[in-house]
């Protein structure tokens, strides 16, 4: 079997930088540059990010996410954390600059895509009783009583299902229980 890029990198091989800098570099400057305000912000992002992707190689699991989507969740958290940075200093920028907001709708739903895509991979990882059961009550608007009634499963089983798949992706996916990044586990710049 042959070993992800990320992998590689855990293991020491140089070539593997480079072949993840050829892969993502196009990845990572898009999600910087539609981020970010300016290009040089946006460089320098790149930089720092690749660095972090490099630091936590080995945290790569790929029965957690896919490669594509571990790199991009640390440049979205990496170039979320210098927005924020940003925000909180007192800088000499103009006042239209301060007050533009800096992520524009097609941002957002980048985003949104990103965490979908993280979240159906999480939950991949689920029993099938609680696929099943997030399932219907995510996709299909049923309630826990409409998913009792038609799985034929008790309603107390039903609702423990959904709290213990839900807690569980967002386990997997890096989130405390009110659903922001978790410091202690999960990729952190």
């Amino acid at each position: 079997m042959t070993q992800s890029i990320l992998q590689r990198i855990a293991n020491g091989d140089q070539a593997a930088i480079q072949d993840c800098l050829t892969k993502y570099g196009g990845l990572v400057w898009s999600i910087a540059r539609k981020m970010l305000r300016n290009s040089d912000d946006a460089e320098d992002a790149v930089q720092e990010i690749f660095v972090d992707v490099w630091k936590n190689a080995e945290r790569f699991d790929e029965t957690k996410s896919s490669e594509t989507t571990f790199i991009a969740m640390i440049a979205r958290r990496r170039l979320i954390d210098k927005i924020r940075f940003s925000a909180r200093r007192i800088s000499a920028d103009s006042l239209d600059d301060v007050l533009l907001e800096p992520f524009t709708r097609a941002d957002k739903d980048m985003q949104t895509g990103l965490e979908a895509q993280q979240a159906a991979e999480a939950m991949r990882n689920l029993r099938p009783e609680q696929q099943q059961v997030l399932r219907l009550s995510i996709i299909q608007g049923m309630s826990h009583q409409e998913i009792s009634d038609a799985t034929g499963m008790p309603l107390g089983t039903v609702k423990t299902h959904a709290r213990r798949g839900l807690l569980q992706v967002r386990e997997l996916m890096g989130l405390d229980s009110l659903g922001g990044p978790q410091l202690s586990q999960g990729v952190r710049a």
